[in-house]
């Protein structure tokens, strides 16, 4: 790929330096003029598809960024790929008023299947004074996900759809977006067009891609609860349930909330201060009494949703339903007995665990996880457009840890996303916070520990622990979120800590020099996150709060995945 200004990115300069107003800067023809043609070699931009539309008063709400009112270009465009029939990619571009801009660009990621997350991100980039983006993928449109278009009619892989969801279509979108936002606001060459990237979840993924391919492609990169390693992940969505069919256990969802309830309760006051935040879920296990849970009771009202209703359930824990959650809390392990996966921590809610309830029969039953189940449909039994697997049916521990060797040894070089060397993203200069919630119930908090760790090992083999952790914190720094689930306050964990201001944080890491060892965000969030491997623990009373280092806390999150020949980063 080649970076250069275009005859016609040059043209648009020429007149930029007028364009003072939204009104002068969001126009079609203006538009034309700025695209970043020749930008990418192989690429074709349609400018007969660029459309342009002023926005005014428009308030962008998110968890992911403060509150904001503004007015805004909202610009797309098409581009293709030379050669392939029937390509177009769609990208969109939110343009801040000239006013407001502060020479920054920032992309945005997706979530699930989804390639973007639309307006839920699109406007981070506004509220921290840059241009927001978003990519389609070449999906269809903007609201088309990857699973839609991951195999072709013929039922084979759409290797195309999967390389650009992978990290290409990231990539094409950011070097766009640079190039458009140099050519919208007429920023001299000499001068620095700030670059980042925000997204959680798959979004948290996309960003890993960039960092770990194109290491100079941006200067801060905001990743949440990212989703590595599908070959394990996507896949491990299924442990709960074949754990539930080998037991043969499926209690209600009401009976296991009881049992999440319980555990929040007393593993709360494991960090000194009960406030109704597990922030210290690696010491839970040690702590749960069981004895009071078994036997506790449990009542939920009737309910419904999707068009089906759950009747009123009361009852007591049981001993099989404990059983089936001190498994799935231990993870997967294969027949010889060797540790396929990890589960999440104690205080998550037990989403891969969910029931559902016949009501010919009048009890409950499996229900398989729809993220697990399209996984091994498309990308392993390769049917065009299911949605799940039809059945479980002798389908084993050991099952699980073939379709996990399968998907790696397939889609690693594409999805896995654990390239462990970021040697050249230090070295441009790059910035990286990572969060993820303690309490995730989608991805395994100890999914980002593994990779953190691999970093530090590959990076620094000759620096102990501690003083590995050290220098990763010059680039790389990583926040557990007290009583946080997935890419989400927690309902069940109200007064947890949320990092609203994560991209603010990581602007101020990059053009400031700050780096943040607390993260600023709601109520008591400077006292309660504490930077990996340190941990919270509040002492005289709960009065004074410090991050400690607790080997054994590091050790609770380590884990030998040694049914694998391959390392697993």
């Amino acid at each position: 790929m080649r970076y250069s200004r275009s005859p016609a990115a040059a043209l648009a300069l020429a007149t930029a330096a007028s364009a003072t107003s939204l009104s002068s800067i969001c126009t079609d023809a203006y538009a034309k003029k700025a695209l970043p043609v020749g930008a990418i070699d192989g690429i074709t931009i349609d400018s007969s598809s660029v459309s342009t539309s002023i926005v005014t008063n428009y308030t962008a709400t998110s968890i992911f960024f403060p509150t904001d009112t503004f007015n805004y270009c909202n610009l797309t465009f098409a581009y293709s790929h030379d050669g392939i029939d029937g390509d177009v990619v769609h990208v969109q571009y939110w343009l801040p008023e000239p006013s407001k801009f502060k020479n920054r660009y920032v992309s945005t990621g997706g979530g699930g299947w989804a390639i973007n997350s639309g307006s839920m991100s699109i406007p981070t980039g506004l509220v921290a004074g840059g241009v927001g983006g978003l990519t389609d993928g070449g999906f269809g449109n903007f609201d088309t996900e990857f699973s839609s278009a991951a195999l072709l009619a013929n039922g084979t892989i759409n290797w195309q759809a999967t390389y650009m969801f992978g990290y290409q279509a990231h990539n094409e979108l950011a070097i766009f977006g640079k190039e458009l936002t140099r050519n919208i606001y007429n920023v001299a060459s000499s001068e620095k067009v700030y670059s980042y990237y925000q997204g959680c979840s798959e979004g948290g993924r996309e960003g890993w891609s960039q960092v770990q391919r194109f290491p100079d492609q941006f200067d801060g990169v905001v990743t949440g609860a990212p989703a590595f390693r599908w070959a394990q992940q996507q896949t491990n969505h299924l442990s709960g349930n074949v754990m539930q069919k080998t037991l043969g256990v499926y209690p209600s969802n009401c009976e296991l909330e009881k049992i999440m309830n319980m555990t929040i309760e007393s593993c709360d006051p494991l960090d000194g201060k009960t406030d109704g935040v597990v922030a210290r879920s690696d010491l839970c296990l040690d702590h749960l009494d069981w004895d009071k849970i078994e036997g506790a009771s449990y009542s939920c009202a009737a309910s419904s949703s999707y068009g089906s209703t759950t009747p009123a359930d009361s009852g007591t824990v049981s001993a099989k339903a404990i059983e089936l959650v001190k498994t799935y809390w231990k993870g997967l392990y294969d027949s010889d007995g060797k540790r396929v996966y990890f589960s999440y921590q104690p205080g998550a809610t037990f989403t891969d665990l969910e029931t559902q309830y016949d009501s010919e029969t009048k009890s409950y039953e499996l229900d398989i996880s729809g993220l697990g189940g399209i996984w091994i449909a498309q990308f392993i039994d390769f049917i065009k457009d299911a949605e799940n697997i039809d059945s479980l049916d002798g389908v084993t521990y050991d099952t699980l840890k073939e379709w996990m060797i399968y998907s790696q040894a397939k889609y690693g070089d594409i999805l896995q996303t654990t390239y462990p060397d970021l040697t050249d993203f230090k070295a441009a200069g790059g910035k990286v916070l990572h969060v993820h919630g303690e309490q995730d119930y989608s991805i395994p908090t100890a999914s980002s520990i593994r990779y953190w760790d691999s970093v530090r090992s590959i990076m620094y083999p000759k620096k102990g622990y501690r003083d590995g952790a050290s220098a990763l914190d010059d680039f790389y720094r990583l926040f557990l979120i007290p009583g946080v689930g997935h890419c989400a306050t927690n309902d069940y964990e109200p007064n947890a800590p949320w990092p609203q201001y994560t991209l603010q944080s990581v602007i101020e890491w990059v053009e400031e020099g700050k780096a943040p060892a607390t993260l600023a965000g709601s109520a008591d969030i400077d006292a309660t996150m504490c930077r990996w491997p340190t941990r919270p623990l509040w002492t005289d009373n709960a009065k004074k709060f410090q991050c400690v280092y607790d080997q054994d806390s590091v050790n609770s999150f380590t884990y030998d995945l040694d049914a694998f020949s391959l390392p697993v980063y």
